[in-house]
């Protein structure tokens, strides 16, 4: 199979401390492209630098909502300056989380709005985190898609089948993590089973949510051919096909992976 992680962490506790180690794995499991994603500002040459060592690797910059009180000063024109390393490919994760509402929700709004903004310009995919928060996320990208269009992907998709027909109809990709594979994940698995094949991507958000069967473990980007496994069962589609498929998708919202 011939995998593509378009969302993980390699510089997270669990896998940076054994990077090679990891890449190493991710790459005998058929896994040829990886995004890591940076949440904070003081992530981003750290991220980078890995995708400047690895050719297989591209780097993401942005602020998570939980951190969005901790960045005030990060607006469109700070995004865009560090978007145009040629190792950063998207913008993000950025989007609203009001599950724990670790940062107020007005100056997450406003960090989202940023985000988009430096998409607008720069082109380059906005990656979305939302969790408790649907509502305000589709009236936010529907408000700012009206003022110019610019591509992205809701990451780790757990939203709403309602949420899900949003995101497609403003053009969005939809990336699905290892929470498909959790057997309390049902809503998740009817709404993954129908979604269009060229909008689908596949994800890890290793070291987090480490799919069946690897539970309670370190998620890492190598998982991602179970979660591939795991999603063409549900769809009734050959995982190897379904693999490049995501691939291809892959590199076609992430564009500048191509360059």
């Amino acid at each position: 199979m011939n995998l593509a992680d378009s969302h993980c962490h390699l510089i997270y506790k669990g896998l940076g401390e054994q990077q090679p180690e990891v890449l190493a794995r991710a790459r005998a499991a058929g896994v040829v492209a990886m995004l890591n994603i940076s949440t904070r500002e003081r992530e981003w040459d750290e991220v980078i630098g890995v995708a400047e060592r690895e050719p297989d690797v591209w780097a993401s910059v942005g602020i998570h909502p939980h951190e969005a009180d901790a960045h005030p000063e990060i607006d469109a024109s700070k995004l865009v300056e560090k978007a145009r390393h040629p190792r950063v490919v998207g913008i993000g994760e950025t989007g609203l989380d009001y599950y724990y509402d670790h940062s107020d929700r007005d100056r997450q709004r406003a960090s989202f709005r940023a985000h988009i903004a430096a998409c607008r310009e720069t082109q380059l995919p906005l990656i979305v985190h939302t969790r408790d928060a649907e509502a305000d996320t589709a009236e936010i990208l529907r408000d700012e898609m009206a003022k110019g269009a610019f591509p992205g992907v809701i990451h780790c998709f757990t939203a709403s089948r309602e949420f899900a027909d949003i995101a497609l109809e403003l053009g969005f990709y939809i990336s699905i993590s290892g929470i498909v594979t959790f057997k309390n994940a049902h809503d998740l698995q009817a709404t993954a089973a129908r979604l269009p094949l060229d909008r689908l991507l596949i994800e890890t958000d290793a070291p987090f949510l480490a799919p069946v069967p690897h539970r309670g473990k370190t998620g890492e980007p190598a998982f991602v051919a179970d979660t591939c496994r795991f999603l063409a069962g549900l769809r009734g589609e050959d995982a190897a096909a379904l693999a490049e498929a995501t691939r291809a998708n892959f590199h076609k919202l992430f564009a500048k992976t191509l360059a």
